[in-house]
Order: structure tokens, then C-alpha cells, then sequence
């Protein structure tokens, strides 16, 4: 079962959750994140600085809260793409909300935090784990991810798999077994070759006479001086 507690929750509101008054650029706010009491997942509010304080002692704790500035939600007018960038995988992630995914969220949310697109406003320790908050600076959307506490003898491969998602920007394959293949028939053992008549060997030749020594030539003796 996946992890209920990770969400992608959408870009913060115009106006005040309490008072309704519409925010202004650049006004300070208070981001606050519930428990939906109607699915396992949150909900967001946004408030004015005047609304929070005022807000009764016995009001709803929120889960996580933080400060932050109000900006037109959806920030800078997006450019057409023709690839998935490391927070669209990061989103889609977390909207499917697959277990065989918890670990790459982490590292997408940590790579998108050095990268200064997303930063952390909060961190929760719950029974199922700490989970971790983090905000997009422009566009206020909020991820909830599970810090999975890699060991460090996956850390390595859980890189080749985000290399991989950023290279290719395609879904990782899903952790269910492909179907055996069926075993190729046997092929049948072909007739053994009938073994060659050995060469019948050939007659050694007879050795030749040995031819006999031809005596020594004599030479005259020298005349007398």
C-alpha cells in the first residue's frame, strides 16, 4: 500500500482562508497545511498575518505552517516544453503515489532543493516515517514526501535511475514479473559418423650395401738432392 501522507498539493490561494480578503504581491502570509478529515490526504490554507494571530486558541491544529510571500499563483508564464523537467517527474511521482517510487521523490525533492526551485519549510516525524515539506518558491505548490533513509548501499543506483528518468523523462518500468518464456524443444542428437579403415602401414625399404673403402692413393718418393 503507498504511503497515504505524500501529496502534491496545488499552488497557494488569492485570498485569505478566513477573512476572504484577496492577498497583494509581496504581502507576507501564513501557508498552513490540515488533515483532510474527508481522505487520507491534506488540505492547504492560506492566511493573512492579522487573520492567523486572531485565530481562536481552540481552532484546528494545523499539521505544518510556515511564513512565506504571496505571489500570482503559477509565477512566470510557462515556456513550452517538449520534455518532462525533474519537478514535472517529481509531480507526477507523487500524484501516482506508487511505493516502488518513494525513494526517487526523495531525490528529485533534495536535487530541486540545491537546484534553489523548491525549498523545505517544514519537517513532521509521524508512526510511518519523518516526512519532509517542501514549497515551489514561485508558484507556492507543495510536495509531502517521505524521507525514505536511504542506505547507503542503494544510493548509487537510485542515482542511475533519476540519470535515467531525466534522460529518457519516461515512467519507471513497474516492479511486476514478465511471463517465462516457454523452453525451446530439444534438438535431436544427430547419427554418429562410421570411423575410417585404418591405412594398412607400408613395408620398410632394405637397407643399402655399404659401398667398400677405396684404398689410399701412393705417392713417388722425392728424387735424391
Amino acid at each position: 500500500m503507498a504511503l497515504a501522507e505524500s501529496w502534491h498539493i496545488r499552488s497557494r490561494g488569492r485570498e485569505c482562508a478566513a477573512s476572504q480578503r484577496p492577498f497583494v504581491p509581496g504581502e507576507p502570509i501564513i501557508t498552513a497545511i490540515f488533515p483532510d478529515p474527508e481522505s487520507s490526504g491534506y488540505l492547504r490554507r492560506d492566511y493573512c498575518l492579522e487573520a492567523w494571530k486572531g485565530l481562536a486558541a481552540a481552532a484546528e491544529v494545523p499539521f505544518s505552517s510556515w511564513r512565506t510571500s504571496y505571489t500570482t499563483p503559477g509565477g512566470d508564464k510557462p515556456q513550452a516544453v517538449e520534455r518532462e523537467n525533474p519537478e514535472d517527474i517529481l509531480r507526477r511521482m507523487v500524484e501516482d503515489d506508487q511505493d516502488h517510487t518513494e525513494n526517487t521523490r526523495y531525490i528529485l525533492a533534495v536535487m530541486l532543493e540545491r537546484k534553489r526551485i523548491l525549498r523545505e519549510t517544514d519537517t513532521q516525524r509521524t508512526p510511518t516515517g519523518i516526512l519532509r515539506i517542501y514549497e515551489n518558491r514561485k508558484t507556492g505548490e507543495v510536495y509531502i514526501v517521505k524521507d525514505p533513509d536511504i542506505p547507503l548501499s542503494q544510493v548509487d543506483a537510485l542515482q542511475q535511475e533519476v540519470l535515467l528518468l531525466l534522460e529518457s523523462n519516461t515512467r519507471p518500468p513497474d516492479s511486476e514479473p514478465t511471463e517465462p518464456t516457454e523452453p525451446t524443444e530439444p534438438t535431436e542428437p544427430t547419427e554418429p559418423t562410421e570411423p575410417t579403415e585404418p591405412t594398412e602401414p607400408t613395408e620398410p625399404t632394405e637397407p643399402t650395401e655399404p659401398t667398400e673403402p677405396t684404398e689410399p692413393t701412393e705417392f713417388p718418393d722425392p728424387p735424391a738432392a
